[in-house]
């Protein structure tokens, strides 16, 4: 077959390198499309075009540009990866759909608004474009072995999931995504939550909530809770609480995984191996591509995600608990914040 021809609008700089201000997530991406057979590394783009050309020195790639509009025109490209900031990703995707693609795949927060989100999705779908979101926390063997003992019955009837993490939004969407990834992407009913505006930091330049709680029930009667507050040592866990056990994955320990289960009288750890999931993210996206299946990270499943942070803003506004599908364009958390000051 002839090779996907692929693009990466924000190469950045790699994390933790000097003159990075974020992840360097195009660093992470292109590992999968180098590992893939199927794919040629075709055009990169950065608004700071010096960093396109170290990008293309250090990972290869025939062209590099500096505005994605002409690299879009010009390239006739198959899969484009978005690695910039969350207040770009919404005009990047429908630019890159409009464009005629096949694939997009994109980082996560998917974008600054709901409406935004829902939009994306819509103008994808309408294309016939493959859109995908970096949740690659679905590839991670301690989230996929969690989820492994749970359908196998290790803890019996799953009641409840609880998680924590910093934030609701940037850190967030990566766990309402895992609670649906352990309950087969059960619709939730039902939201109620609230946030403490003041004190909470930026990232990527978005501004987030200082303390947050979201209280939700699934279609099938599981109960689930996210709660956030920002510490140096919080890097987030996950509980799943079933008739007759628990299963814990905390980010925090090693091994992350333990289960207390059915017969023990004592929590047991179980060691997982190191992957590389963004790559696993990447190589999955252009097999789905391929054949025609559905991607693991499929837009669709990062919406309900998305819904979720900002069912929980809007509950926050609203004072009061919201009934899902949510019926809101803006993002809830920036007039709180305004009216905040």
């Amino acid at each position: 077959m002839t090779p996907f021809r692929v693009g990466i609008i924000g190469t950045g700089r790699p994390w933790r390198t000097p003159g990075a201000t974020g992840f360097g997530m195009a660093h992470e991406h292109v590992r999968g499309y180098l590992a893939s057979p199927d794919v040629a590394l075709m055009a990169l783009c950065d608004i700071v075009v010096e960093r396109a050309g170290l990008f293309q020195e250090e990972h290869g790639g025939e062209r590099v540009y500096q505005d994605y509009h002409e690299m879009l025109e010009k390239e006739n490209l198959d899969i484009v990866s978005i690695t910039t900031w969350p207040h770009l990703h919404y005009e990047m995707v429908i630019a890159a759909a409009e464009a005629g693609v096949k694939a997009i795949h994109c980082e996560k927060p998917m974008t600054l608004t709901y409406g935004g989100a829902k939009r994306m999705i819509q103008v994808c779908q309408a294309r016939g474009v493959q859109l995908t979101f970096n949740h690659q926390r679905r590839f991670d063997p301690e989230f996929r072995q969690a989820r492994e003992l749970l359908t196998s019955g290790s803890i019996g009837k799953l009641l409840r999931m609880e998680a924590g993490c910093p934030d609701l939004f940037d850190w967030g969407t990566h766990w309402f995504d895992m609670l649906f990834f352990y309950n087969d992407q059960t619709p939730v009913e039902w939201v109620i939550g609230q946030i403490e505006p003041h004190g909470g930091r930026s990232v990527f330049d978005v501004k987030h909530e200082e303390q947050g709680i979201s209280s939700f029930k699934f279609a099938n009667g599981v109960k689930g809770l996210l709660l956030t507050g920002h510490t140096p040592t919080w890097e987030g866990y996950n509980r799943l609480y079933g008739e007759e056990g628990v299963i814990e994955v905390d980010m925090t320990r090693k091994p992350k995984l333990r289960i207390w289960g059915k017969g023990m009288k004592k929590w047991h750890a179980i060691k997982t191996e190191e992957v590389d999931a963004i790559k696993l993210g990447i190589l999955d996206l252009i097999e789905a591509l391929k054949t025609g299946r559905d991607p693991e990270l499929a837009g669709r499943k990062a919406l309900n995600a998305t819904e979720m942070c900002f069912a929980t803003y809007e509950s926050a506004r609203c004072g009061g608990r919201v009934e899902l599908p949510l019926q809101i364009e803006d993002s809830p958390i920036a007039e709180i914040l305004e009216r905040s000051k």
